[in-house]
């Protein structure tokens, strides 16, 4: 406990799934939160609900794809609060587009823009904020930044980008005390995968879950909570000597190469259900 006591963490899309967990975890472990995004309602909510509970969350609206959102963002945060000393870059969408000849331009423009382009513009408003004193930055890439998807090739580029893009910012500030490194998620239980594949309680939602815990070794889709933690070892005094990397957080998607025997092994898939 109180890993992040007296610190100062900013999350963006931080509202609903692994952004909201974070911003809980930290805040139990006594991070001021400042709490950010483009969906105001349902962060309304959420930090109602974690200050109610004894955290100390501040709401803040960003659209981390718009520079003047951004630029406004960083201003405030450095009148109210003078300085953070972690910086979770979360805030991502996500959409099938097609093939590459099908996929529309202004798709992959916006997934790029928020994901990766989001990324950028973020920590490059905030880091000014980290220069005197180090700091911790979290990028959110994913297990579709280390391999591809079949008809999403805009989020495969913006998440291998945002990858890359983490290594070259540990590069640049390791000098400076901020570390950077990133998470690759697996398929989590969040609101992003009821809307791609459906909810549980719909049956293209549940035979999605369903070839997810035969493909996936261990068996279950992530969990929010348990992408929070990874991300808490990244932003705390755990991890001082971890910079450039990206931590794959799959249930071991990532570790094997092709089903294989998996494909027509019973009892394989039978110990999934």
């Amino acid at each position: 406990m109180n890993r992040l006591q007296n610190k100062i963490a900013v999350v963006t899309g931080s509202a609903t799934g692994i952004g909201k967990a974070t911003v809980e975890l930290f805040s139990k472990e006594g991070a001021t939160v400042l709490c950010a995004d483009v969906n105001t309602e349902e962060l309304d909510k959420t930090v109602e609900e974690l200050n109610k509970d004894g955290g100390n969350v501040k709401p803040f609206q960003l659209d981390v794809s718009n520079e003047d959102s951004v630029t406004r963002f960083a201003n405030q945060v450095k009148e109210e609060y003078g300085t953070i000393d972690v910086l979770f870059n979360n805030a991502g969408v996500d959409q099938e587009g097609g093939k590459v000849h099908e996929y529309p331009v202004e798709l992959f423009d916006r997934i790029i823009s928020v994901d990766l382009r989001g990324t950028f513009l973020t920590s490059k408003y905030l880091i000014p904020l980290m220069l005197d004193h180090g700091g911790s930055i979290i990028n959110t890439s994913s297990m579709s930044g280390r391999a591809a998807d079949l008809d999403r090739s805009g989020y495969n580029a913006a998440k291998g980008g945002i990858t890359n893009f983490t290594k070259a910012m540990a590069i640049d500030y390791a000098r400076q005390g901020i570390r950077v490194n990133s998470i690759s998620p697996g398929t989590i239980e969040t609101p992003l995968i009821d809307k791609l594949a459906g909810s549980k309680d719909e049956e293209m939602g549940q035979k999605f879950r369903d070839a997810n815990k035969w493909v996936t070794p261990m068996g279950r889709l992530g969990r929010p909570d348990e992408m929070a933690k990874v991300a808490l070892f990244l932003a705390s005094d755990d991890s001082s000597y971890v910079t450039g990397e990206d931590i794959t957080a799959d249930g071991g998607i990532m570790a094997y190469t092709w089903p294989g025997k998996m494909l027509i092994d019973k009892e394989w898939k039978e110990e999934t259900e």
